[in-house]
């Protein structure tokens, strides 16, 4: 297994970079959290997965250890492979992850591209606890400013929106913007609503 990688940046996209190790580069795929911390040229460790299949070899890289492992922990579940798994903490940092588990909120967990409503159950089901406790400041998850989904409606409506659409936009809005303000929530709602003219 191939734990970390140490050396040059040669390349980075969207999915991946190549960093260059005794003349070999590798291709690992990470994040785009992770990827954004990488400068091209400029020397970098990466703890790293290796995972093999009967037809590839490929390396999975993260911002941490701590991320490395809620990887591990993420493709011993049945049904979730490396690559939901690295979808799983594009959308989540791993106390983010730790939060929506220990909550049972299946459907935060949906937003994962990948994880159905049945897939959401399993991982918190199969998961458990198996994370453990994550670090001590792990920010808290405050729910929307009460009374913000009658302003948001209410104004989206004043705009010209029908009812439904105005409460469906807030609803998207809300789980993209968990602890949000009723100021954020309205502007998240626009956006969803623009981008569907």
């Amino acid at each position: 297994m191939i734990s970390s990688l140490t050396g040059r940046v040669l390349s980075r996209n969207a999915s991946s970079a190549v960093i260059e190790v005794g003349g070999i580069g590798f291709c690992v795929f990470a994040t785009a959290d992770t990827l954004s911390t990488l400068t091209e040229g400029e020397s970098v460790t990466l703890p790293t997965v290796l995972v093999v299949k009967e037809d590839s070899l490929t390396l999975y890289g993260f911002a941490d250890a701590e991320e490395r492992s809620v990887f591990e922990v993420l493709t011993g579940i049945s049904g979730i492979g490396p690559r939901i798994a690295l979808a799983v903490l594009t959308v989540f940092s791993p106390d983010g992850l730790r939060a929506v588990l220990a909550a049972k909120n299946e459907k935060e967990l949906t937003r994962v591209p990948g994880i159905g409503i049945k897939g959401a159950r399993r991982m918190i089901l199969e998961i458990g606890d198996r994370l453990g406790p994550g670090s001590l400041s792990a920010p808290k998850v405050s729910p929307a400013a009460p009374g913000a989904e009658n302003d948001v409606v209410q104004a989206l409506v004043n705009l010209g929106w029908n009812e439904r659409d105005a409460q469906q936009a807030y609803g998207q809005a809300a789980q993209n913007i968990p602890a949000g303000t009723a100021a954020q929530l309205l502007r998240g709602a626009l956006q969803i609503l623009g981008s569907r003219m």
